[in-house]
């Protein structure tokens, strides 16, 4: 078919991207994802949909890019389309040994994903990481909100700088947790790549706070899967470096989306104080030590 002809269109309302994202058909019934961007975002969708084909190369079960072109909408981007259900809902649903089965699934896709080099002269991570955090704490204190136990969160990252010294730079999806894969099938499928960046492939798992919260076991297989083994003490004091880093950020974040969204991550942020101890343990009470491999 021709990309940009589309026998029908229906509105795809979820998500937080500022996107149009539409269920497409062609004339044949097969069905497409269209998402439509603003005219001004081009070149950096032009420079996803380049690095999205080369994830898909390497054989990810994902949404595939298919085409990219400009019209009177904005930039339209083609994706396959994936025939399943959001694994969100449906993972604390699943048998336990499931759930731990689908993580150790995520880990693996991740690995993969991260085996995409970051591009040349990319900016020392320490030096950039520690600035982004820095930012981060100040924007935090300047947002006129503060959750309980804050002073525990800012201690930690400020004590522990040192571990974002010497750390490699990758590919990262950006925002890979349970709220972006779905089950086709009972595989796992990834999608919404829109927040890549290149990093430390270890703070791809600042977002595992998601994963943890609807099922522990799909956290524990995640980190499992990925490493193939136990994760180091190393990997979970930087873990718990990156996971507070993001527990600041994320309350002045919510703050334009309204009082339930705040409400929800604040709530996250005494889950975060209670699974480390209130940052004195680096391994969060969910991770569940010794689940088969």
């Amino acid at each position: 078919m021709a990309a940009r002809e589309f026998a029908s269109r229906t509105p795809i309302e979820k998500g937080w991207s500022e996107d149009k994202k539409y269920c497409v058909t062609d004339a044949a019934g097969a069905r497409y994802l269209l998402r439509v961007s603003p005219a001004a975002r081009y070149e950096t969708r032009k420079a996803l949909y380049a690095i999205l084909q080369e994830v898909s190369a390497t054989g990810i079960p994902m949404s595939h890019p298919l085409d990219i072109w400009m019209s009177g909408e904005g930039v339209c981007m083609l994706y396959s389309w994936i025939d399943g259900e959001d694994l969100e809902p449906a993972l604390p649903l699943l048998p336990v040994a499931q759930q731990y089965a689908l993580g150790l699934r995520a880990g693996e896709i991740l690995r993969e994903i991260h085996s995409i080099s970051a591009p040349e002269g990319q900016e020392d991570w320490a030096r950039r990481f520690w600035r982004k955090t820095q930012r981060k704490v100040r924007k935090y204190r300047r947002c006129g909100l503060r959750f309980e136990g804050d002073r525990h969160v800012i201690r930690y990252v400020r004590r522990n700088k040192r571990l974002l010294k010497g750390r490699p730079q990758c590919f990262q999806h950006g925002d890979y947790h349970v709220g972006n894969m779905m089950l086709q099938n009972g595989e796992l499928c990834i999608i919404d790549f829109d927040r890549y960046d290149f990093g430390d492939p270890w703070e791809e798992f600042n977002r595992i706070v998601w994963c943890a919260q609807a099922s522990p076991h799909f956290a524990t297989g995640m980190l499992q899967g990925y490493f193939g083994s136990e994760p180091s003490a190393e990997f979970f004091r930087l873990l718990a470096f990156y996971i507070a880093s993001n527990t600041l950020s994320s309350i002045y974040w919510a703050i334009p989306f309204g009082q339930s969204q705040i409400d929800l991550l604040m709530a996250q942020s005494q889950d975060v104080l209670r699974w480390y101890d209130d940052m004195r343990s680096p391994v969060p009470a969910w991770y569940i030590k010794g689940e088969p491999l």
